[in-house]
């Protein structure tokens, strides 16, 4: 129904809208970890929980994911960056003491940075993956729901392109895809199927008194992955 300014008004209850941010670091010396907040109120106030909050009415969710994000943790992705992507919408319908709310979940993978808490978050923390302490709301679930997809994502996006150094030893990219993935590879099987793709290639520096015929760091031949990409490429092991 309408009322006499046209404005349109319903019965239907409305529920609360929130954002909440998955996001994952990584560095070659710790491995994978993700971003978490320890909440400043109620409820689970003193609980750790992933960066995020209420949408505003003149605000869309991608920006409020982003707000949220930078004023909990001081960490900005950027409006342009395509780092930050949608995970999907956790509805259940008592997953907020507080009433109905609906959160749209998102997630990114990235290099950690310093981190600080601000606004209600009492700190910001990067955790070991292995090491995640018991979340706040359904935020376990939307987590095993993040790692899912970041594990499909390996297979078919350039994951740890922008993770790694310029130039980076075998080992390193071998520790990126094991702490994403969760599993041990064997050195050199590892080794062969990358090289094997042809996505990499040597760039000559190695430490003295390794043989020439070894290189030993390497850098992206991005041209090449965009063509297998193009092509169909999906990254198997």
């Amino acid at each position: 129904m309408s009322d006499e300014k046209g404005v349109y008004t319903y019965a239907y209850p409305r529920p609360a809208v929130t954002t909440d941010c998955v996001i994952f670091g990584y560095d070659v010396k710790d491995g994978l970890s993700v971003l978490l907040v320890e909440r400043g109120l109620e409820p689970y106030k003193g609980c750790w929980a992933f960066p995020g909050g209420f949408l505003k009415m003149d605000e869309t969710a991608d920006a409020c994911a982003r707000r949220e994000l930078e004023e909990e943790t001081s960490l900005s992705l950027g409006e342009e960056s395509d780092l930050l992507a949608q995970l999907g919408c956790f509805s259940g319908v008592d997953r907020d003491p507080r009433g109905r709310v609906i959160t749209i979940a998102y997630y990114a993978l990235v290099r950690k940075a310093e981190v600080r808490g601000g606004d209600d978050a009492r700190a910001a923390r990067w955790f070991p993956i292995q090491a995640v302490p018991q979340l706040a709301f359904d935020h376990e679930l939307i987590l095993r729901t993040a790692l899912k997809r970041l594990k499909e994502d390996i297979h078919f996006k350039p994951v740890g392109f922008d993770l790694l150094p310029a130039t980076f030893t075998m080992p390193q990219l071998q520790n990126l895809y094991e702490s994403i993935l969760e599993v041990h590879f064997d050195r050199r099987n590892f080794a062969g199927k990358m090289l094997k793709l042809g996505i990499l290639e040597a760039t000559g520096e190695r430490p003295a008194g390794t043989p020439r015929s070894i290189p030993v760091s390497y850098r992206f031949k991005r041209d090449r992955y965009r063509e297998m990409k193009a092509a169909g490429f999906k990254l198997e092991f």
